[in-house]
């Protein structure tokens, strides 16, 4: 029995998640002054010393015959890495696949990232640009009803704040639990006129007063 057809498979969608979110996202992300996120990690670690987890998870169709016909990456990107030769775990929010919504990001691999800085007493780092957070749009339209939602993984972003260094770079438009992200660090970084953070938009913030 041959596995030529599934291997080929896994190499395409690796493939394709390594063009992110496409030739013109890209271009949009560098001329708004901004690396995507394959960028900053490969800016961050020590050379070659990526290794990324979950790389083919993300959306996929088919054709009638059971061939890939097109894959959509998660826009969450997650491994572990070395800075000057020393372990770390390290996360990124990718912009140029639906702009970081939460509908894109597969929330198992945020969550899958911060046991893991636990459990192996590592130091995460998360590179977050986008929402992270709940429903979008596009999940009304795809689910039919929207929802208030969830939290879930947040209680190893709380423990780790007790276990393990955690710092978060705010490196464009963040929000909802993207902003909380950010927060909950030790260390917390924005970028001067790229950067900006809020947990919901105007309207919600006038109707709760603020």
């Amino acid at each position: 029995m041959s596995w030529d057809i599934e291997i080929d498979e896994l190499n395409r969608r690796i493939e394709l998640a390594h063009h992110m979110g496409g030739p013109e996202k890209i271009k949009r992300q560098h001329d708004a002054g901004r690396l995507t996120v394959r960028e900053r990690i490969d800016a961050i670690l020590d050379i070659d010393s990526f290794h990324e987890i979950g790389a083919i998870s993300g959306k996929s169709q088919y054709t009638a015959d059971g061939k890939l016909q097109s894959f959509r990456p998660s826009n969450c990107i997650f491994g572990r890495g070395k800075i000057d030769n020393r372990n770390v775990v390290l996360v990124g929010d990718d912009f140029t696949v639906r702009g970081g919504a939460a509908d894109a990001s597969i929330h198992e691999k945020q969550i899958a990232a911060e046991q893991m800085a636990y459990e192996l007493h590592l130091p995460v780092i998360r590179l977050v640009e986008g929402t992270g957070g709940g429903g979008s749009v596009k999940s009304l339209e795809s689910d039919g009803y929207t929802y208030v939602p969830g939290n879930p993984g947040w209680d190893w972003v709380v423990a780790n704040m007790g276990q393990v260094p955690v710092v978060s770079l705010a490196l464009g438009p963040v929000a909802g639990l993207g902003a909380a992200r950010v927060a909950t660090s030790h260390y917390a970084l924005m970028v001067k006129g790229q950067s900006q953070m809020f947990i919901a938009g105007p309207p919600v913030v006038a109707r709760i007063g603020q």
